[in-house]
C-alpha cells in the first residue's frame, strides 16, 4: 500500500490533469441533462397494467389527461359561460392537444322539433343571456349524468375544462402553453390545473427549483462546519471539490447516455455530496493526525491506513445503491441506483488519487511545522466528546447494550404503523395550488385518477354495448367512481331521444341506424376506434388510500371474470391499478434490496478483512439504524413511498462506513499491538473524529432539505440526518461495545487456558 501510495504522489501531475480533461467535458455534457418527471414514461413494459395504459394511448391518440377548473360563484352566467369557451378556444389551438371537452362544446342529446338533434349542449355562437335560458341549461345539466358531476360540480360553482394530449406530444411544453394562454386570457374566475399534464410540469418546475436554490446553501454550510473542524483551507476545499466532481461526472455520463433527471434521480446530487466528501474527510483527517514532518511521508503513510476501508466502503455503498435494480419496479428507480452507484465509485477513486495528489501539489514546509504545531495542540472534539465516550463505552458497556436494545424495541413497535403510499399528490405542500385542484376534483368531480376499460369485439353488437352499460352501472356502484363514460352512454341517449327508453336496441342493425346520427361528431372518436373493434370507457377515481384502490381493483375483476367472453373482451387499468403495483413493489424492493445489500456487505467485509465475524459485526450497528429509522417513520407518520422507499438502502450504503472505518481501523492497531482496549481507544480518537465531522457538515447540509417544496425531499432530508446520526452512533457505541464484550471474552479465555 505505501509503494501504491507513493506511485499516486509521483504521478500526481497527470492525475490532476486527466481529472480537469474529464471534468470539463463531462461537465459540458451537463448542458443536454433534462428532467422527466412523467412516472408513465418509467413504468416496465411487461407489466399488463402499464402495457395496457400504452396501447390505449396508441389506439385512442393519447392516455394523458389535463383538466383546468374554473372556480366562481355561478357556472350559470353569460359571462363565465363566455370565458369557458375562450379557455376551450385557447387550448384547441395548442398543438399537441388531441380533443377538448367543456361546457360550451360537450355533445348534447335531444329530441327537438325536427327529430332527434345532436350538437353542443350549449351554442357557443349563442350563448345563453337570459335568466330563463340559464335556468334550462342549469335544468340539463342537473338532469343528465354525462354532465352533472362530470363537466359541472353539482353546486354550480365549477366547471372543468377537460384536454387529451396526443400520444408522443410534448407533455411539459403542452401544459406549460395550456398555463400561461389561460392565465394571459386575465379572467376574474380562479383557474386551477390538474391531471399527469400539469402535475408532470409542476414537480418539474420544482425539481428545477430546489437544486438552483438549495444545493448551493448546502454546500455553504458543509463548508462551514468543515472549517470549524479542519480550520484550513484543503479541509474545506478537498471535500466538497471532491464531492462536486463525482456529481458532475455521473451527472454528465447521464446526460451522455442519454439518460433524463427524474423525481428519483434529483436526490442523487444529494447522496453523492454525503458519499463523496466522507471518503475525502477520512483521507485527510488521517494525514493530519500523523505527526510527521515530513508533508509527503505523511500522505503516503495516511493513504496506506485508509485505502483499504475507503475502498472497502465504497463496495458496500455501491452494493447498497446497486440493490436497488433488484425487484424495482419504476426504470427510475433502477436508474437512480446505477448512476448514484457510479458516482460513488467516482467519489472513491477521487479520494484515494486526486486529494493526495492535491494535497502534495499544496504542501510546503512552512505549512507543514504550522499543522505539526496544531496537532500537537489538544482538540476539543478529542477531549470533550470522544475521550468520555471511550471511558462510558469501558465502564459501562451492559448499559450501553440496553439503551440500544431498548431503542430497537421500540422501533419494532413503530414498524407495524408504517402507512404506505403512492399518491404523487403527497409531493406537494397542503397549500400548494396542486393540492388544492386535487380537493376540489375529489369533493366535486369524483376524483383526477382516470380509469380506463377497454372492450375488444364488435362495438356496434347489441351484446358489447350492453356489456358497457352494465359495467358503467356496476362501477358508479363504487364509492370511489362517480360517474362512467361510453360511446355505450351516447347510443343509449340518443334511443331515449327516439324511443324514451334509455337503453341499447337489442338488434344491430337498430344500432347501427342510431351510430348513423354520430358519424362526424367529434366525441365518438374519444371512445372507439375506427376499426370498430375496440371501444374504451373512462371514469375517474376519488380514493389516495391504498386499501380502497386494493378494494376497488377487486371489485372491477370479479366483473370482469363473470362478464367477458370471447366475443367481448374486457381488460382494465388506469391510476389506481398502476398505484397498486407499486404499492406492491415498494415492499417488494424494499425488502430485497436491503436483504441482498445486508448480505453482501457481511460476505464482502468479511472477505476483505479475512473474518466473516467482522462482516458481521460491522452489519450490527447499520442494522439497528435502520431499524430505528424505519421505527421513526411509523411513529411519525412519514410515509413509505417512491421517495422515502430508497432511504434504507441509502441509509446502509452511508452508513456502512462509519462501521468499516471501526472495524477496519481497530484490526489494524489490535493486529499490531494486541491490546483491544488500546485498538478501541486510538480507533475512536482517530476514526471517531473523522466520523463526527462527516456526520456534522453533512447532516447540516440535508438540513437545508426541509426547506424544500417538494414533501418527500423534506423528509428524505430529515430522515439521511436521522440515519447517519443512528448509523454514526451505532459505529461509535454499539460496536465497540461489541468488541469491548467479544475481546474480552477471549482474554478470558486465554486466562484461562
Amino acid at each position: 500500500m505505501k509503494k501504491f501510495a507513493e506511485k499516486i504522489l509521483a504521478h500526481k501531475w497527470l492525475i490532476i490533469i486527466l481529472v480537469s480533461v474529464l471534468t470539463i467535458f463531462l461537465g459540458y455534457q451537463l448542458k443536454n441533462l433534462t428532467i422527466n418527471a412523467d412516472l408513465l414514461s418509467s413504468l416496465p413494459d411487461d407489466d399488463p397494467d402499464a402495457l395496457l395504459m400504452k396501447q390505449i394511448g396508441k389506439d385512442f391518440n393519447g392516455n394523458s389527461m389535463g383538466m383546468v377548473i374554473l372556480e366562481t360563484d355561478n357556472v350559470y352566467r353569460a359571462d363565465v359561460l363566455e370565458h369557458v369557451r375562450m379557455i376551450t378556444d385557447t387550448i384547441s389551438e395548442i398543438d399537441g392537444v388531441s380533443s377538448i371537452q367543456s361546457l360550451t362544446n360537450i355533445i348534447n342529446i335531444k329530441h327537438g322539433d325536427f327529430g332527434v338533434e345532436i350538437g353542443s349542449l350549449v351554442d357557443e355562437w349563442d350563448i345563453p343571456d337570459t335568466p330563463e335560458k340559464l335556468q334550462e341549461l342549469r335544468s340539463n345539466v342537473m338532469s343528465n349524468k354525462m354532465y352533472r358531476g362530470n363537466i359541472v360540480s353539482e353546486d354550480g360553482t365549477s366547471t372543468l375544462i377537460i384536454f387529451t394530449l396526443k400520444d408522443g406530444a410534448d407533455v411539459e411544453g403542452v401544459a406549460r402553453s395550456v398555463i400561461e394562454k389561460t392565465k394571459a386570457l386575465h379572467l376574474p374566475e380562479k383557474l386551477y390545473y390538474i391531471g399527469s399534464p400539469m402535475l408532470i410540469t409542476y414537480i418539474s418546475d420544482l425539481m428545477r427549483d430546489d437544486l438552483i436554490k438549495l444545493l448551493p446553501f448546502a454546500f455553504l454550510l458543509i463548508a462551514l462546519v468543515l472549517l470549524i473542524s479542519f480550520r484550513s483551507a484543503t479541509g474545506v476545499i478537498l471535500p466538497l471539490l471532491t464531492a462536486m466532481i463525482a456529481i458532475v461526472w455521473s451527472l454528465g455520463i447521464m446526460s451522455l447516455l442519454g439518460y433524463k433527471m427524474s423525481m428519483i434521480s434529483n436526490n442523487i446530487p444529494i447522496i453523492i455530496l454525503a458519499v463523496g466528501s466522507a471518503y475525502a474527510i477520512h483521507v485527510i483527517n488521517r494525514v493530519n493526525q500523523l505527526v510527521v514532518t515530513d508533508r509527503e511521508k505523511a500522505i503516503c503513510l495516511a493513504l496506506a491506513y485508509v485505502m483499504v476501508p475507503v475502498f472497502l466502503a465504497a463496495v458496500t455503498t455501491i452494493i447498497g445503491f446497486v440493490s436497488f435494480i433488484f425487484g424495482a419496479y419504476l426504470g427510475v428507480i433502477v436508474d437512480f441506483g446505477i448512476f448514484t452507484a457510479l458516482g460513488t465509485f467516482f467519489a472513491c477513486l477521487l479520494s484515494i488519487f486526486f486529494v493526495p495528489a492535491l494535497l502534495d501539489l499544496f504542501s510546503s514546509e512552512k505549512r507543514n511545522k504550522a499543522a505539526l504545531s496544531k496537532k500537537i495542540r489538544k482538540s476539543f472534539l478529542s477531549d470533550n466528546f470522544l475521550a468520555p465516550l471511550n471511558t462510558l463505552l469501558f465502564k459501562h458497556p451492559k448499559y450501553v447494550l440496553t439503551t440500544w436494545g431498548l431503542l430497537i424495541a421500540i422501533s419494532i413497535f413503530g414498524i407495524f404503523f408504517i402507512k404506505r403510499s403512492v399518491d404523487i399528490q403527497e409531493y406537494f405542500k397542503k397549500g400548494n395550488p396542486t393540492r388544492q385542484a386535487e380537493n376540489i376534483m375529489i369533493e366535486k368531480f369524483g376524483g383526477s385518477k382516470p380509469v380506463f376499460v377497454l372492450f375488444e369485439g364488435d362495438i356496434q353488437s347489441p351484446e358489447v354495448l350492453k356489456k358497457m352499460l352494465k359495467m358503467g352501472k356496476y362501477m358508479e356502484k363504487s364509492p370511489d367512481i362517480n360517474s362512467t363514460q361510453s360511446i355505450a352512454d351516447l347510443i343509449a341517449e340518443i334511443n331515449y331521444a327516439v324511443t324514451g327508453v334509455r337503453e341499447i336496441p337489442d338488434s344491430k342493425a337498430k344500432i347501427e341506424q342510431l351510430w348513423f346520427m354520430l358519424d362526424g361528431n367529434d366525441a365518438i372518436e374519444r371512445f372507439v376506434n375506427d376499426d370498430l373493434n375496440k371501444a374504451i370507457m373512462y371514469s375517474m377515481f376519488k380514493s389516495p388510500d391504498n386499501q380502497a384502490k386494493k378494494d376497488f381493483v377487486d371489485y372491477v375483476r370479479k366483473f370482469i371474470n363473470e362478464n367477458a367472453t370471447p366475443d367481448c373482451r374486457i381488460r382494465v387499468t388506469g391510476m389506481p391499478f398502476i398505484d397498486i403495483t407499486m404499492d406492491r413493489s415498494l415492499v417488494n424492493s424494499q425488502m430485497g434490496s436491503i436483504t441482498i445489500a445486508i448480505i453482501f456487505v457481511i460476505i464482502i467485509v468479511g472477505l476483505i478483512l479475512r473474518s466473516m465475524a467482522s462482516g458481521i459485526y460491522a452489519a450490527i450497528p447499520i442494522i439497528a439504524a435502520i431499524m430505528i429509522l424505519f421505527g421513526v417513520m411509523g411513529l411519525t407518520g412519514i410515509s413509505l413511498n417512491i421517495a422515502t422507499v430508497l432511504m434504507a438502502s441509502v441509509a446502509l450504503g452511508i452508513g456502512i462506513d462509519y462501521s468499516i472505518h471501526i472495524i477496519s481501523h481497530f484490526k489494524h492497531i489490535y493486529g499490531v499491538t494486541k491490546d483491544a482496549p488500546k485498538a478501541i481507544k486510538e480507533t475512536i480518537m482517530i476514526s471517531g473524529k473523522a466520523i463526527i465531522i462527516n456526520v456534522i457538515s453533512v447532516s447540516a447540509g440535508f438540513i437545508i432539505l426541509v426547506f424544500s417544496q417538494m414533501v418527500p425531499l423534506q423528509y428524505f432530508g430529515i430522515l439521511i440526518v436521522l440515519s447517519m446520526i443512528g448509523s454514526s452512533l451505532g459505529a461509535l457505541t454499539l460496536l465497540p461495545v461489541i468488541l469491548i464484550l467479544v475481546y474480552r471474552k477471549k482474554s478470558n479465555h486465554k486466562k484461562v487456558d
